[in-house]
């Protein structure tokens, strides 16, 4: 390695003094039927498999030194290969991407891509063959690594492989974009680098690894280590021959390029520029100039260091791995309350899901109640349905399903269902009468210790607690449609819940497994009240007389997962006008009830559009419905439109306190509303757009959170 690559390495690590800091030990072993002499290295951070293993610049240079050693081995003619393998369950994830965040200067970004990919390509310049041992879960530059390597071998039992660095906002930078589609096409690397990232991080199992030809040996889990070794003394021994299908480098692999913008294009509308750049040096590598792709790499790797979109994706991760699972202003959890038995009132299609999820989570009692036997034996007949899906997928074997089956029940007879129950919610129609009606039932026949939770989406959970004679213990749990996919759970205080309740509120709620967030007792909470304030200034734009299709363009930079009118008609019109018209008596003069939307609503319209050719088209009835006025905005206008209004809202609901902080506003619209991980949620992309401060006065996030330090 270059003396300069091993100083800007050196300087790297200066501005990065809390790394959690990689060894590379090298370790020699006489290889099986007299191969020779062989060096391991085994990357480990010296902490157990919860802590992975990654690369900053100490650990690269620590790896750079392992290399000096067996280079030098190699040359000499004392070794015969290198191996590259971790620590157990660990191969690495990748760049410490907590040094990323604290990096200035675009040339502190470029000397981390350079170094790695210096300390890397080593190890492809050996004078001795090199192998890449995949013993579990590898991720980013852990991946790289091993690619630079000859040969590779993956383990059966491998959790999670994959690139993630597009849907951070970041290329593979050490490697990746310029070594994988020369090793397995242009096809199947665009679908690991850029589909697999825009799919929400999926991750490939072992198994894939091998079939997608990535690995050149699959192995079992359990003497993983021992069959690499066995399968590396025949190949060196020439008993193996590995050989690999030859790279299609001609209109395939400019197909594969089109066909990853395409997707690109349809998850994030442009809004992003990761993607398009990891396809940018991909198509270049047609040609198989490696170092050409490398450089690229390097460039491209710094520019988005540098750029606010890989900020907010990094700020975004922060929120739902670090503060999704501590949430702000939780009481202590030694205050909550076991709950041995759970209470459903209603059997619909939601509270049925809502039983499906406590009983598969907690595994404990749950029995429904509804109006009469009908409903009640439609809801637990849907719950034994899923869980015999559940079954057929192989997702659990025969003796759970009937375990789970005989512990959800469903009665006429609140006393009989709910005596001895602990925790009690509601899904029933949304009106607060209704509500407060039910729980008044409740109450006379629950245990003094119950909790009483609704999971309304917009009324008042005080509101709906002042006829009780025990209010205190109603504490709101609003869940987000499909209940099974969205992690977000809204846990509302109302002006009379006690710590205890909301502590065991929370404690329900991460054995639920879902992100729980602390908001005030206000209209719609977080999510719906942004989402209507959202959905309401299209709408508004709409009526004055800006075309749908012109207005649903304006907001496509945005690159959310779904146009707004898509949206409405996933939520349902009907529960779209209810929450704006709830949102219209608390909030007048910001939120207007849409004239059209009533009307949509009332003619029984499920949806804006029509979907007869494939695509979504205005559906002509609803066309006929629509009365506009004569304002016709241009997609800049609508835009500036829409996003002065999300940011007015914002902020109106950060000085009442409805939530902590911005960061909590930001991680409900991720969890919650499927908002983009490159866009940070909603906060830092009006902060970089002049949003904020035009309409605030003043940004949402410090500058450095979210964005790139002063």
């Amino acid at each position: 390695m270059s003396t300069t690559t091993a100083e800007l390495l050196k300087g790297a690590a200066t501005l990065f003094p809390d790394e959690v800091v990689t060894q590379a030990h090298v370790r020699h072993l006489e290889l099986p039927y007299g191969a020779g002499k062989f060096a391991l290295i085994t990357l480990d951070n010296g902490l157990d498999h919860t802590k992975p293993t990654t690369f900053g610049p100490q650990s690269l240079g620590n790896l750079n030194t392992a290399i000096d050693q067996v280079e030098a081995e190699a040359k000499a003619g004392d070794i015969v290969g290198v191996g590259l393998t971790g620590k157990p369950f660990i191969f690495a994830v990748g760049a410490d991407l907590k040094g990323v965040e604290l990096l200035k200067q675009h040339s502190d970004a470029l000397a981390i891509g350079k170094g790695g990919h210096d300390v890397f390509k080593r190890l492809a310049g050996l004078a001795v063959p090199t192998f890449a041992y995949y013993n579990g879960a590898a991720m980013g530059g852990g991946v790289e690594a091993g690619l630079h390597c000859t040969y590779r071998t993956v383990s059966k039992a491998l959790p999670a492989f994959s690139l993630p660095e597009v849907f951070l906002g970041l290329v593979p930078g050490w490697g990746g974009c310029a070594l994988l589609p020369n090793l397995i096409g242009a096809e199947r690397a665009v679908q690991v680098i850029i589909e697999n990232s825009l799919n929400q991080n999926r991750q490939l199992k072992g198994k894939q690894v091998f079939e997608l030809g990535i690995a050149d040996a699959l192995f079992e889990g359990a003497d993983f280590l021992e069959q690499s070794l066995l399968w590396t003394a025949k190949v060196l021994g020439g008993d193996v021959t590995v050989e690999r299908p030859e790279v299609d480098r001609g209109e395939a692999w400019d197909q594969a390029v089109a066909k990853g913008r395409f997707i690109a294009d349809s998850k994030v509308h442009g809004a992003a520029p990761a993607a398009y750049r990891a396809l940018d040096i991909i198509a270049a590598a047609k040609d198989g100039d490696l170092q050409a792709g490398f450089d690229a790499e390097d460039q491209a790797l710094a520019d988005l260091i540098m750029g606010g979109e890989l900020r907010a994706g990094l700020y975004a991760f922060n929120l739902v791995q670090k503060r999704g699972k501590r949430p702000a202003g939780a009481p202590s959890k030694d205050l909550a309350r076991p709950v041995s038995k759970v209470g459903v009132v209603g059997a619909g299609l939601m509270a049925s899901q809502l039983a499906l999820l406590f009983l598969r989570r907690l595994e404990v009692p749950v029995v429904l109640t509804d109006i009469d036997q009908e409903r009640v034996d439609k809801g637990v007949g849907y719950v034994h349905a899923e869980i015999d899906k559940l079954l057929g997928k192989g997702r659990i074997n025969q003796d759970k399903a009937n375990r789970l089956k005989a512990l959800v029940t469903g009665v006429l007879d609140k006393a009989e269902g709910f005596s001895d129950a602990d925790f009690v919610i509601e899904a029933v129609f949304e009106e607060i009468g209704v509500k407060q009606q039910v729980f008044a039932e409740v109450e006379a026949v629950a245990p003094a210790h119950a909790i009483f939770a609704t999971n309304t989406s917009s009324l008042s959970v005080t509101e709906m607690a002042s006829k009780l004679k025990h209010p205190e213990r109603v504490v709101g749990f609003h869940f987000f449609n499909p209940v099974a996919v969205l992690p977000l759970l809204e846990i509302v205080r109302g002006e009379q819940t006690d710590d205890a309740s909301l502590a065991t509120a929370f404690g329900v709620a991460k054995k639920l497994k879902k992100t729980a967030v602390l908001v005030k007792d206000a209209p719609a909470f977080v999510v719906n009240r942004i989402l209507t304030r959202f959905m309401g200034e299209v709408q508004n734009v709409i009526d004055e007389g800006t075309p749908v299709a012109l207005t649903e363009k304006a907001v496509e930079p945005l690159g959310l997962p779904m146009s707004p009118l898509v949206l409405l008609e996933l939520v349902g019109p009907a529960i779209g006008l209810h929450v704006s018209e709830t949102l219209n008596r608390a909030f007048p003069e910001r939120f207007k009830v849409s004239p059209n939307l009533k009307a949509v609503v009332d003619a029984g319209k499920r949806g804006f559009y029509v979907y007869d050719s494939g695509a979504p088209e205005l559906d002509p009835e609803v066309q006929a419905l629509l009365k506009q006025g004569d304002s016709v905005l241009t997609e800049e206008q609508v835009r500036d439109r829409v996003l002065d209004a999300v940011a007015q809202e914002i902020g109106l609901m950060l000085d009442e306190g409805v939530v902590a902080e911005a960061q909590d506003i930001d991680l409900c619209l991720i969890t919650g509303a499927g908002w983009p991980f490159h866009l940070g949620g909603i906060t830092p992309y009006l902060d970089r757009a002049g949003v904020s401060e035009r309409v605030t006065g003043k940004r949402f996030l410090e500058q450095g959170v979210a964005s790139v330090p002063a």
